[in-house]
């Protein structure tokens, strides 16, 4: 790959075109990008051939000629910091779902067991759950003395949990378990590593804003911590970095907030309009024009993370009393739950847009804002129908 590079500084090359299959296009791609050249990363999707045989010089020399007619378009790539802390982000969530699945293994070994443990509390890997079944791989059986292991939060009584904890203790299912909570400890293990290494790629990057001066506001409620958060204020780092704080929309938590950031970077100038980056994200209807007719209109499927981060954070905001709680219920009640995400989805994608461009601070208007505002355009709406009619829209007034 070097030899490559000072080949084609030798021929004077000042662009290179290349596409993106699988992960082999990123070595070259740093190296070529490292040494100088404007590297174009192309969709496969953009540069499609006629019928016919396909060969990889053929390609090649399909790639050229595009390129040579400036036909290509780069496809979309943070800067090196970002993308150094998006590669330690990806790595983190591939642990938390390899360490989901050995939590499945957990359940089902006490399920073989006949111990009914999750019948009685939510999760298998809280305080209680995990006490619980240390002492079972350590050898207790007694299924009073492990109801000990209770933590005053839980709802559930020490009488209740210990009826669920009289089980078959069968020796290859207890080898099973054992052997799932070692590697769940691994992967814990390995996640909180994976922290440090974030923590420290947060500290190295450039301070947009001064906590000091501009202290974070307050949320709106006490945030819960969940098992796959960092322990580090994560929060914090975010506000540093991106001059703004995303975690005041409903929806976003500071995780969320960190996937978005991670996957977008913070250079809003790589798309011209907010239009064009809801259409990168594809959460805004994609039409198929034939013959001057519209024949299909649906967004189209992506496996973006930037984009399924903001459809968890539509579904979150749905549950909330806000303006984007208010806006996915009428849209939930109008066209169903699944385009309710998606247009929710794509409204929180058009504010961080705004927010990161033009480092503005964002105020939710609330609930009673949103219902107020609706119910002036629907009346606008009946007014103009009732005027084409030949008529007039009387207002009566409530007792």
């Amino acid at each position: 790959m070097h030899k490559l590079a000072d080949w084609l500084e030798e021929c004077n090359i000042d662009t290179v075109a290349m596409e993106s299959t699988g992960v082999y296009w990123i070595p070259i791609y740093e190296i070529l990008e490292a040494r100088g050249f404007e590297v174009y990363l192309v969709n496969a999707r953009h540069i499609k051939n006629v019928p016919g045989k396909k060969t990889d010089v053929l390609d090649c020399q399909w790639l050229q000629q595009l390129h040579t007619y400036g036909l290509l378009r780069a496809s979309f790539r943070p800067d090196e910091d970002m993308c150094e802390l998006r590669a330690y982000l990806r790595h983190r969530d591939n642990l938390i779902r390899y360490r989901s699945s050995h939590i499945q293994h957990m359940q089902k070994a006490l399920h073989q067991m006949n111990i009914q443990l999750s019948n009685v509390i939510s999760d298998i890997t809280g305080q209680t759950g995990m006490e619980i079944i240390r002492a079972i791989v350590s050898g207790e059986r007694d299924p009073v003395n492990l109801a000990h292991y209770r933590d005053p939060r839980c709802r559930s009584s020490e009488a209740t949990i210990a009826k669920s904890l009289a089980g078959n203790y069968k020796p290859e299912h207890l080898y099973t378990l054992q052997q799932a909570l070692e590697s769940y400890d691994f992967y814990t293990q390995q996640c909180k590593e994976c922290d440090v290494e974030i923590e420290r790629k947060y500290s190295a990057f450039k301070v947009q804003v001064d906590v000091e001066q501009h202290p974070l506001t307050k949320p709106k409620k006490k945030v819960r911590k969940q098992g796959t958060h960092p322990d580090f204020d994560l929060r914090t780092y975010l506000y540093q970095l991106s001059g703004v704080d995303l975690t005041l929309i409903d929806g976003i938590d500071a995780v969320l907030a960190q996937t978005i950031i991670s996957e977008i970077g913070l250079d809003m100038s790589k798309w011209p309009t907010v239009k064009h980056f809801t259409s990168w994200l594809c959460l805004c209807p994609h039409n198929d024009i034939t013959g001057g007719r519209v024949i299909k209109s649906k967004t189209r499927k992506s496996k973006n993370r930037a984009s399924a981060a903001f459809r968890l954070a539509a579904r979150s905001a749905g549950r909330s009393d806000s303006a984007m709680g208010g806006f996915f219920r009428r849209m939930r009640a109008k066209n169903g739950g699944a385009k309710a995400v998606t247009a929710t989805a794509h409204k929180i994608a058009r504010i961080v847009y705004h927010l990161l461009k033009y480092q503005e601070e964002y105020v939710d208007p609330g609930q009673n804002y949103y219902e107020q505002q609706y119910r002036e355009r629907k009346l606008k709406n009946l007014e103009r129908q009732a005027k084409s009619l030949g008529m007039k829209l009387v207002l009566e007034e409530a007792a």
